[in-house]
């Protein structure tokens, strides 16, 4: 081993891997460190718990010449037989290593060693990385070197464990912090909330075709059926149309009891309203007929859903709103008024879905006048359309 590789290897993981700018550089580029300073990596892997509604881990994988390999775990994988029997499994639950030479007597003490002999592998180490709250994540690696790693070798990889594993650490938590922040108020609010966007009162403004949904007879299905009901309908009616929305570039920016807001922004698209509208009327149609096609189950009955969604364009305010150190990363203005007014007009109008002159003018498309009608709080009424291929209801 190479002790001023391996010394110059720790102050660069110490300093923050300044010239690795992603995780699979960072991964990268340890691993080419270590087999630059002697040591004979094969393949060498780290598996990060991480905070997310689907997702409870993530890993990454490197092999020598390949690019590494990014992967994901949900939370079935922590009850799966190929986890439990796994040396993952003994490093996440007691956070101790765990080594095997692949031809000694523990070399078939799990599946996962007769896919790794296959490679040529001969040794295999597991370390914790053990962060700062006490949580247990790994790390494994493994050589093709003849009798497997030297105590040399295993003593250096031990003494990187502790920088290494606060890299990762400080990886996870800036991870976490965009997972959070993209889960709870989108991903384009999200970006620009890490990024310092955090005073009350700062605000921008956007041009966006807007998207605003509620679910009819919500408040009679909330009276009639428990509150667990009622959440799991709800979850199932939203997935409805946050793909169909994410899909099509726009973003949810919240939920409101069974009211969807999302935006799609056309400034990203060099101004071109028609094709970010026409990208939305997909969008609608499709979520059109997810909510169709839901039916939930409750007792011998099914119940069928209806839902109603307004599609405005117009220019709004975004950013933070509030009161003291509560704020809320939102959109306000006369364009967001106006897409709440018509979407209580879609169901006075029996429609699924409904337009302002504005967006039916910059996505044309076979739509319906559906007449002209005062609006509350506005001084002029507002030429309201819906979809010719659609039938009123009720």
């Amino acid at each position: 081993m190479n002790a001023s590789h391996l010394q110059k290897l720790t102050e660069w993981l110490i300093d923050g891997a300044r010239t690795a700018p992603s995780p699979p550089r960072m991964m990268a580029e340890t691993c080419e460190r270590l087999v630059a300073a002697g040591l004979p990596l094969w393949r060498v892997g780290i598996f990060i718990r991480t905070l997310h509604p689907d997702i409870i881990g993530r890993n990454l994988i490197w092999r020598p010449g390949e690019e590494v390999a990014v992967g994901s775990a949900n939370y079935d994988t922590l009850n799966s037989p190929e986890f439990l029997n796994s040396p993952l499994a003994i490093v996440f639950r007691e956070g101790r290593e765990v080594r095997a030479l692949l031809d000694g007597p523990d070399g078939k003490r799990f599946p996962l060693f007769d896919d790794l002999r296959k490679e040529g592998v001969t040794d295999y180490i597991a370390f914790p990385l053990v962060h700062i709250d006490g949580s247990f994540h790994a790390s494994s690696w493994t050589t093709r070197q003849p009798g497997g790693f030297t105590d040399e070798q295993l003593n250096a990889l031990r003494s990187l464990m502790a920088p290494f594993a606060r890299l990762v650490e400080i990886i996870r938590l800036r991870r976490t912090a965009s997972i959070l922040l993209d889960t709870y108020v989108g991903n384009r609010a999200g970006e620009r909330i890490l990024g310092g966007q955090i005073r009350r009162g700062y605000t921008d403004t956007m041009n966006a075709a807007i998207w605003l949904s509620d679910l009819r007879g919500f408040t009679a299905l909330s009276d009639r059926l428990p509150a667990e009901t009622v959440v799991d309908i709800l979850n199932q009616y939203f997935d409805c149309q946050v793909a169909a929305i994410r899909t099509h570039d726009g973003e949810v920016l919240k939920f409101m009891g069974d009211g969807l807001l999302a935006v799609f922004p056309i400034d990203e698209y060099v101004g071109d309203v028609r094709k970010v509208c026409a990208r939305v009327l997909e969008a609608a149609r499709e979520s059109r007929a997810n909510v169709e096609a839901l039916q939930y189950p409750i007792g011998d009955t099914i119940e069928r859903f209806r839902f109603g969604v307004a599609l405005h364009v117009g220019r709004i305010l975004y950013g933070n709103i509030g009161g003291g150190d509560r704020l809320d990363f939102t959109c306000i203005g006369p364009a967001i008024n106006l897409a709440a007014r018509l979407e209580k007009m879609a169901s006075r109008l029996h429609r699924t879905i409904v337009a302002s002159r504005a967006f039916a003018d910059a996505c044309p498309d076979a739509w319906a006048d559906l007449g002209e009608f005062p609006i509350a709080g506005f001084s002029k009424p507002e030429r309201v359309y819906g979809l010719g291929d659609e039938v009123p209801a009720g």
